[in-house]
């Protein structure tokens, strides 16, 4: 039985090549906001731009997604930067309400416009969070909330607008939604059943699978 599971599309972002300050790197977090339809392929949505392919982007991580409502919590936190702290500011491509880290569950399909979506993955948030808005440990409150969105692979092209609806279809597991995969991974020794059982899930990641996988043989050569 699939879990009744929808919201719209609040804003949709892509492009936004910029050079971060200080070190002077080009990163693809500055994205633009898009008022009209676009299309997303394999790669992600068709035109946008990412500092460091080696990292960013690619099919496992073909899509962004973070939480609107994320952001007064961050301004709490960071009072400095609240009037910066506005969907898109994060580099996320899709920005909508209602869907968060603990009704979003690793391997979900959903439809999203013409499209089906996979999330394949959290975000794991890193330093150039903190260059962009010139402060330190933005990144670390982020990910050590269990707020950080996730990555979207793409089952099948299509075209996607603001406003879309954004609706699940299929969910592999009841058990590990995004914050609980993190309550996992951040945990000094994960119980290994529940890392075998994560890693089982159809739709995580390869490179998670991998990671996960190096940590369990880890865990069983020192019972």
């Amino acid at each position: 039985m699939v879990t009744v599971l929808t919201t719209n599309i609040g804003c949709l972002f892509a492009g936004g090549m910029g050079y971060l300050d200080h070190e002077g790197q080009r990163s693809g977090i500055f994205k633009r906001r898009i008022a009209g339809s676009v299309r997303i392929d394999a790669q992600g949505i068709v035109g946008d731009e990412h500092g460091d392919p080696r990292i960013h982007g690619g099919p496992e991580k073909a899509v962004h997604h973070y939480a609107a409502e994320h952001y007064a919590r961050i301004a709490q936190a960071f009072a400095e930067c609240a009037e910066a702290l506005v969907p898109g500011s994060l580099g996320e491509n899709i920005s909508a309400s209602g869907l968060t880290e603990r009704n979003v569950h690793i391997g979900d399909t959903y439809q999203v416009g013409s499209a089906m979506l996979q999330v394949s993955q959290p975000r794991s948030p890193c330093w150039k969070i903190n260059h962009r808005f010139g402060v330190e440990r933005m990144s670390m409150h982020i990910a050590e909330g269990c707020i950080t969105g996730w990555y979207y692979r793409v089952l099948r092209p299509g075209v996607i607008a603001p406003g879309d609806a954004i609706t699940l279809v299929e969910r592999q597991t009841e058990r590990f939604s995004i914050d609980e995969f993190w309550q996992v991974q951040l945990s000094h020794r994960p119980s290994i059943d529940a890392l075998v059982e994560l890693i089982a899930i159809p739709g995580l990641a390869p490179d998670w699978k991998r990671r996960l996988g190096e940590r369990e043989k880890w865990l069983r050569a020192r019972r």
